[in-house]
């Protein structure tokens, strides 16, 4: 059942309010009315831009031309009263699992007690919501991830795990945007471009969509 209690309000600062509302274990549910709020308030007088992340949501403001009693009037409505958000593109995601593609795969396996094929067919086996894109250029927050293949992230992050590189983190499912430093488990890679400046729209992905990870042949 969906949680009908309001969201927690924080100023970050003068022109920018964060919009907690999940405050512990993430929920697609609230997800999906973070998405929804995010849509119905970009056209908020003085609003610059609204910014989703895992369960929360970053108004950036004009201060200026922000009534801000109003704003957060209108949030508290706009969440009793948020339906569903766009329904997304849906969209194959071919993934090369293992070997120099994917070096953490035996040893993520062995630590699960299952073989690299069973981590593979549980990694494929969902179809995954793009609950927010941040961090670094057109990075995919992944929800749906099966709970068995949850993991803590590495203790000493890499220095720069490879642009395309299929990873797990937490209960999280991503792939990079970029070459970057992370301490995800690097499962497979994929050839799929997530972030080009030169696209009409330069992040492939967008919140709402979905994407299905599909192995090549190892």
């Amino acid at each position: 059942m969906l949680e009908e209690n309001p969201p927690r309000l924080s100023f970050e600062g003068p022109d920018a309010l964060l919009i907690d509302g999940a405050m512990g274990a993430f929920s697609d549910a609230v997800q999906e009315k973070i998405w929804a709020l995010a849509e119905g308030l970009r056209a908020f007088p003085g609003m610059i831009e609204t910014v989703p992340g895992m369960n929360n949501l970053l108004l950036v403001f004009d201060p200026f031309l922000t009534d801000v009693d109003q704003l957060q009037a209108d949030i508290l409505t706009g969440w009793r009263v948020a339906g569903s958000a766009r329904q997304g593109v849906i969209r194959d995601v071919p993934v090369r699992y293992g070997g120099e593609d994917g070096p953490d795969l035996e040893d993520f396996a062995r630590a699960k007690g299952m073989t690299a094929d069973e981590v593979i067919a549980r990694h494929t086996a969902p179809l995954y919501s793009v609950a927010a894109v941040g961090a670094m250029p057109g990075f995919v927050y992944l929800s749906g991830l099966d709970p068995q293949l949850a993991a803590p992230r590495l203790s000493n992050p890499r220095d720069g795990v490879p642009v395309g590189s299929v990873i797990v983190g937490g209960a999280q499912a991503g792939i990079m945007p970029v070459t970057a430093p992370s301490g995800w488990h690097i499962l497979g890679r994929t050839d799929l471009s997530l972030f080009d400046a030169t696209r009409d729209r330069p992040a492939l992905f967008a919140p709402g969509d979905r994407l299905r990870f599909v192995p090549e042949a190892r």
